[in-house]
């Protein structure tokens, strides 16, 4: 004859009941859990500071209340086509929510083709949101002596990108800072750790707006 223990087993019906609640709400969270990348050039990697001068460690130190990770995945010299070929190896190790891309600079700077920096960056688009990833462009200038047709088409890259993958596209955000002389190293393409406080400052805002609507 087989005696069951029905207090035991109603103990452990009843603890089950519990658990299985909190391991879904507690996977929920952790899904729920916002994760900013930064995918970047020197502009975003601290060139020339130390890195918690840089306006990505200074938002990060901002955001601190938030529930908010940042992950500078920016380094100095970068291209799209670098850019592109990492992508997917920091797309599976972070799991981001959100991306912002900050590139092209270093492809204009270089005369690389716009064809191919578009093509690049449709591809990081495309593979950011095919992980479900919300992108955020962020437009690049040159100077103009790059003649003015190459200026144009690398200018209207990211707008016309903007508008076909219905992305945000935020303003060059060295577009007065790089007027101003002091706020610029000396090699005046970097800004200096002055100007990164100003970066962080608006960047708390512009990106703060989309991330915490």
């Amino acid at each position: 004859m087989l005696f069951l223990n029905t207090n035991s087993l109603r103990n452990k019906i009843y603890i089950l009941l519990i658990l299985i609640p909190l391991l879904l709400i507690s996977d929920q969270l952790q899904a729920k859990e916002t994760k900013l990348l930064i995918l970047g050039d020197s502009l975003s990697a601290a060139y020339g500071l130390k890195q918690e001068q840089g306006w990505v460690s200074l938002l990060q130190n901002a955001w601190q209340s938030e529930d908010i990770i940042i992950i500078n995945g920016a380094i100095s010299g970068e291209t799209t086509d670098g850019a592109l070929a990492r992508l997917p190896r920091l797309l599976k190790q972070h799991s981001p929510t959100h991306i912002f891309v900050e590139l092209g600079g270093n492809d204009g700077l270089q005369g690389h083709p716009v064809s191919k920096m578009r093509n690049n960056l449709e591809q990081i688009i495309q593979l950011s949101q095919k992980s479900e990833v919300i992108v955020i462009l962020q437009q690049m200038q040159i100077p103009t002596n790059y003649g003015k047709r190459y200026t144009q088409m690398f200018t209207n890259t990211y707008a016309d990108l903007a508008t076909k993958y219905e992305l945000t596209l935020l303003s060059f955000f060295l577009e007065n800072i790089a007027l101003d002389k002091s706020l610029m190293q000396r090699d005046g393409i970097h800004p200096n750790a002055e100007a990164q406080h100003i970066i962080a400052k608006d960047m708390q805002k512009t990106l703060g707006d989309i991330i915490f609507p």
